[in-house]
Parts: C-alpha cells; sequence; structure tokens
C-alpha cells in the first residue's frame, strides 16, 4: 500500500503559517480555501490577489506600495510587478533590533562567534556609512570574494542598504573563475577574506589577490576582512585597507534604506559556466524579497525565533536564499569549512548544541552520510529539528528513507528545486502536506508549473521538460551587458516563445508533486528513448562499493548512425578496483529495476568525478572531453583536474 513517509499532525496544521495565510485570504474577501490544492489553483488564478496578500501577510515594510500589482500580466518576459512600489531590501531584514542572537558562526578554526540583531543593525550602520563616504551610490556594484562568514552578511546588507548591487563567489575559485565573473560587472569595492580554512588546511587568499586586483581595473578600494589571520599583511596589495580601519570613523546609528522601485538591482548571480563564460543574471530587490518570504515563511513554516541552517557557499544562490531568513525574524546559523569533519558528525554537533530547527543541505551530502553509515539520530540530540532540506540535484528516493531511518522520523523533509535563473523554487514543501517517497512536496504557490511532452503538451505521470508558463516575481531583472534583452530571452524562452523553459526533465505525480531526473540538456537519448541520468545513478549508487557515478550518451554510429550509447563512470571506495564481477553487478542493478536501455554500454573506474562549486556533477563537461571538444571555462570547476581522467580512454573506442 501507498503510504507517506511522514504526515503533520492536526495540531501541525492548525499551527502552521500557511494555515494562518489562507484564513488571511479568506478573512480579506478571498474564496475559501479547503486544501493547498485550492489554495495553489487560487494563487495561479489571482495571482495578483496572491502576492499582493503575501505582502500583506509578512508585512513587507515599504515607502509605499502603489495601487498596481501587475501590469503587462500576459508578457514572458515583459510583466512588472508592483511598479509603482518604492522599497529597500535590508530594511525588511533588519526589522529586528534587539539582543536576541541574529547569526551564529561556525568555522573550521573552531573559533565559533554569534551575533545579536542589535549588534548586526550596528555594524551594517557603520560600513553602510563608510561606503557612502567613499562615493557608493546605488546602482553601484559591489563584490565578494568571501567564505560564509557574518562579515559577508554585514558587506551584503550594508552594500544594499544603499541601493548598490551585490555579487559575490567564494574564495576557492581561483584567479580566472573571478575576473570571468567580477569583470563583467564592473564592481567599484572588493571585500575579500585573507585567506579560509577548508579540511584543516589553511588557505592564504593575498597571493591570488594580488593577481585579482591586476585584472580588475574597476575595483576602487579592496577591503580586507581578517579571517585566518588578525592582522593580515596587506602591504603592497593595490588600493588594500582592512575593512575594520575603513569602517572605524563612523559611529552606529539610524541606517538610512534607500528606497528603490521594486525591480532596482539587488544581486547578480553567476551561472555554472561550464559552457562558456558564466552568464550575469540581475535578479531585483522587490521579487527576491517577496519571493523569499513567500518561501521561507508559507513553504518552510519559518518563524521569529527558528534557527535556520543551510550548507552553502557565497558562490551558490542558497546563501542569497539562507541570509533571506532574517526578514521572517529567523535565526541564521552559518558554517564555513568542510562537512565531514570530526568523522562526518560537525554539522550534527552544530545542529544538536545550538537546537537547528531547519538543516539544509544537498542530495550528494545525504547521499554521502548514507555511505558513510552515519545515523545521527543515535549519536545527537535532534529534538528541535522539525524540518531538512534537500537541494543541488535529484534526492533519490533511498535517500528519504536513509533520513527517515537514519536521521529522525518525525520530521518534514523537503526536496525543494528551483535555481540561480530564478534565485528560489519551481518546486518545494508544505508543512501542512505528507512526504511521499521520492517526490518534491508541491510546486510553489504562485509558480504556474507545468510538465510538458515534446509535442509541447502538459501531461501528468510521464517525464517532460518542466515550464512555467505565468510570470511570476523573482524572474531576472535581466541580464547584465544584455541591453536588447536577446541572451534573457534565449537563456529561457527559444523553445516555447512566452514561456519559461527551465532545462529540468521532470514528472508530476498523482499526489501533486514533482519527481526530477536530471538536466534536460544531458538527457540520455539511446535508440530515440529519453533517460534521465538520476535514473541510473539512483540505482548503481545503492551498491556499497560505488561512491558515486556519471553518465552520458558517447556518440556512436558503429551501433547505427546518429545513435548514442550510454557510458557510466564510478568513482569507487578506496580500495575497491573495478572487474568484471562488479560490472556484472552495476548492470544488473540498472536492468532489474530499470529498463535494457538504461543499461550502460561500458562501465569505466575514475578516481574522481567533476563538479561546479556548488557540488553538481557535470556530465555536459564530460560529454565534450570524451567527443574531442573543449571545456570553455574549466574554473568553474572546484576540481578541474578530474576532466583529464576522461580523456582518450580506450574503453571508449572499444
Amino acid at each position: 500500500m501507498d503510504l507517506p513517509l511522514w504526515q503533520p499532525d492536526p495540531q501541525q496544521i492548525a499551527a502552521a503559517n500557511i494555515t494562518a495565510f489562507v484564513r488571511h485570504v479568506e478573512t480579506s474577501g478571498g474564496p475559501r480555501l479547503a486544501d493547498y490544492a485550492a489554495l495553489y489553483q487560487w494563487t495561479l488564478a489571482h495571482s495578483a490577489d496572491f502576492w499582493t496578500a503575501v505582502w500583506d501577510y509578512c508585512e513587507v515594510k515599504a515607502e509605499h506600495r502603489g495601487a498596481r500589482a501587475l501590469e503587462h500580466a500576459k508578457r514572458m518576459p515583459g510583466a512588472r510587478w508592483f511598479p509603482d512600489a518604492k522599497l529597500n531590501y535590508v530594511e525588511n531584514l533588519l526589522r529586528r533590533n534587539d539582543d536576541d542572537t541574529a547569526i551564529v558562526f561556525w568555522g573550521e578554526n573552531q573559533i565559533n562567534s554569534r551575533i545579536s540583531f542589535r549588534e548586526l543593525h550596528d555594524e551594517v550602520s557603520r560600513l553602510a556609512q563608510a561606503m557612502r563616504a567613499a562615493g557608493i551610490k546605488p546602482g553601484d556594484r559591489i563584490a565578494g570574494y568571501m567564505p560564509n562568514l557574518p562579515g559577508t552578511v554585514i558587506a551584503m546588507l550594508a552594500t544594499t542598504s544603499i541601493g548598490a548591487v551585490w555579487s559575490s563567489c567564494s574564495p576557492d575559485f581561483g584567479v580566472q573563475g573571478v575576473v570571468d565573473r567580477f569583470s563583467q560587472i564592473g564592481p567599484r569595492i572588493l571585500f575579500a577574506a585573507d585567506g579560509y580554512f577548508y579540511n584543516r588546511h589553511t588557505i592564504d587568499n593575498l597571493p591570488r589577490l594580488r593577481e585579482i586586483m591586476a585584472r580588475l581595473p574597476s575595483v576602487e578600494k579592496l577591503l580586507i576582512v581578517p579571517y585566518v589571520s588578525g592582522t593580515p599583511d596587506i602591504a603592497g596589495l593595490p588600493h588594500a585597507i582592512n575593512v575594520h580601519d575603513f569602517m572605524a570613523p563612523f559611529k552606529a546609528g539610524a541606517i538610512r534604506f534607500e528606497q528603490l522601485p521594486f525591480d532596482h538591482p539587488l544581486f547578480i548571480l553567476f551561472s555554472s559556466g561550464t559552457t562558456g563564460v558564466p552568464k550575469c543574471i540581475v535578479h531585483g530587490a522587490g521579487g527576491t524579497l517577496l519571493q523569499h518570504l513567500k518561501e521561507h515563511v508559507l513553504h518552510t513554516d519559518i518563524k521569529r525565533g527558528d534557527r535556520l541552517f543551510y550548507f552553502t557557499t557565497c558562490g551558490w544562490m542558497m546563501w542569497n536564499w539562507l541570509v533571506s531568513g532574517l526578514a521572517a525574524g529567523a535565526t541564521l546559523l552559518l558554517y564555513d569549512g568542510s562537512p565531514f569533519l570530526a568523522k562526518g558528525s560537525v554539522l550534527w554537533d552544530y545542529a544538536a548544541q545550538e537546537k537547528m530547527t531547519v538543516f539544509g543541505t544537498s542530495a550528494k551530502y545525504i547521499d554521502a552520510l548514507a555511505k558513510l553509515g552515519l545515523a545521527p539520530r543515535e549519536t545527537h540530540d535532534l529534538s528541535a529539528l522539525r524540518a531538512m532540506l534537500s537541494t543541488g540535484s535529484p534526492l533519490a528516493p533511498e535517500s528519504f528513507d536513509y533520513v527517515y531511518r537514519n536521521i529522525k522520523s518525525n520530521l518534514q523533509l523537503a526536496s525543494i528545486s528551483g535555481g540561480t535563473d530564478i534565485i528560489s523554487c519551481f518546486a518545494l514543501g508544505c508543512p501542512t502536506l505528507p512526504v511521499w517517497r521520492g517526490e518534491l512536496q508541491c510546486r510553489g504557490l504562485g509558480m504556474k508549473v507545468e510538465v510538458w511532452n515534446d509535442e509541447g503538451k502538459p501531461v501528468r505521470g510521464e517525464k517532460g521538460e518542466l515550464v512555467c508558463t505565468a510570470p511570476f516575481p523573482s524572474m531576472p531583472v535581466g541580464f547584465w551587458n544584455d541591453a536588447d534583452g536577446a541572451k534573457y530571452r534565449a537563456a529561457y524562452f527559444e523553445r516555447y516563445p512566452g514561456i519559461w523553459h527551465h532545462g529540468d526533465y521532470v514528472e508530476l505525480t498523482a499526489h501533486d508533486g514533482l519527481m526530477i531526473f536530471g538536466r534536460s540538456d544531458a538527457v540520455l537519448n539511446p535508440g530515440g528513448v529519453r533517460i534521465g541520468t538520476a535514473e541510473i545513478y539512483r540505482q548503481v549508487e545503492q551498491l556499497d562499493e560505488v561512491v558515486e557515478s556519471l553518465a552520458i550518451g558517447q556518440d556512436w554510429p558503429l551501433q547505427q548512425p546518429n545513435d548514442v550509447r550510454v557510458v557510466l563512470f564510478v568513482r569507487l571506495r578506496d580500495g575497491v578496483t573495478l572487474n568484471a564481477t562488479l560490472i556484472d553487478r552495476i548492470k544488473k542493478q540498472i536492468r532489474d529495476n530499470t529498463t535494457p536501455r538504461h543499461v550502460p554500454a561500458q562501465v569505466i573506474q575514475v578516481s574522481d568525478i567533476p563538479r561546479t562549486k556548488s557540488g553538481k556533477i557535470v556530465e555536459l563537461a564530460v560529454r565534450n572531453i570524451v567527443h574531442g571538444l573543449p571545456v570553455k571555462n574549466v574554473e568553474a570547476l572546484a576540481n578541474p583536474d578530474a576532466l583529464d581522467q576522461f580523456r582518450n580512454r580506450d574503453e571508449l573506442r572499444a
């Protein structure tokens, strides 16, 4: 019998923010909404009313909202949300100014810290004053080359309180990766830590910064944030000043929150860049705020006093998503370093000690915990933990089983999916819905998500392309240096004009949830049958010997013209060597649980699998290497040397 893995009890449903939101809609003149399905359909049919209700229920602070919620509602792109509004994103994040804890930080240097909402407000005040005194004004670009520190949050908040535009990447990016990103946007100030810690190693960033500064002529001030050293030696670094010296002349006071249009640029995020120079995706202040409030307050049920954690770097949009949790009154729990310290228990130590209520991570991390055989429920007090979020790649059904068996049985597990492109989610969790094995709980409120087949028709119960057929507030304002919008339209609207094509290969389930089978541009097509790579990974990674895997379609005209064959690369446990017996087991596991079409023609052992800085494996880069094509931007990879293992393999000619 098909039973959910978790179901909220009546008390949880009654206490949920989304339940109170439904009452707010009904008492404000809206219809009676009996369940999530009815609420979801109402948000699509009355999108302007819905987003206005989110604004009111979440008490968005603004100079004014204006009478219009949406103009050009049929245009995508081209719709405009709250075109008369004036607001400031940071004013909404700093609405608390008390002595409760705003941010807790744990780092590999074992020096943990915490900062109150009042202290956070004061530090932002001082830094914003210093930046204004340096001539920073609305629209200027400010960049961060920073670990996930409280100082990074302060720098972003100070920047965007002025109306300047924040962009960041993590300090593990090489020189070329930083230059590829920041040179496109011309930042006036660069915030950079003197170094960082990872896996018990200390990495000095100052030599790298000398090279970066030589190639970023727009930077007028390099503000060094001490982290690995109390007094970093910045002599000889162009335009460098210790950030504490920069702020020293200014005393904390009321913050001047610049009131700006709803679509005023807030963040510039970058695509992964593995197929070329990264795209500069511009997100607006109002759309980001409203979408994040919806996702935090309604979908994640964050309330004042919640303790919100996401394992992320500053180069992934989940960092921006995490920081917006301040607007819901949450305490942010930041961590920087390897998640596998203390034999894999460091994040669970954090969860237990700080009474974490929401634990966010990646699907790969959950899979790695399972491979390590860890059972946090047996070793840590997780009584405060009520929700676990996973994104970055599809969460396998077996990983759902692992979470409920080895982490916590009474827990909302929300696999969520969206991306940098929308700085938010198309599908995610809901605290009043059951969790079904292998499924994302629901499509996001106000997001008209459909699954289209090859004929461009909506389908349910079969795989297809994820599309969004109506505008939503967190669509990008545009791309940087794309005055006519050509690159923007080509990225999302080329396949289906007027329809957002996201590039995920998915299925809408009988429970009205989603299952994701991988990126549609990495879908395999042997014999004309479309196969999502996640379908293969799910099976092969259940074998104890296999740590992780990567599948591609190799052009194979020897089989028949214009055909491809499936090639599977596997990274095995230390000390395990691929042999005929293991290959047979891998193929049998795939054949018995999928179809003969899924079975790889070749299984090849590698010692590492290339991935982006945010941990996503890069099938397209490997496919290019196998076919003798260039990978245009290896700086986007966390481990570019891994690509060498895929070149000129004898097995690929057999």
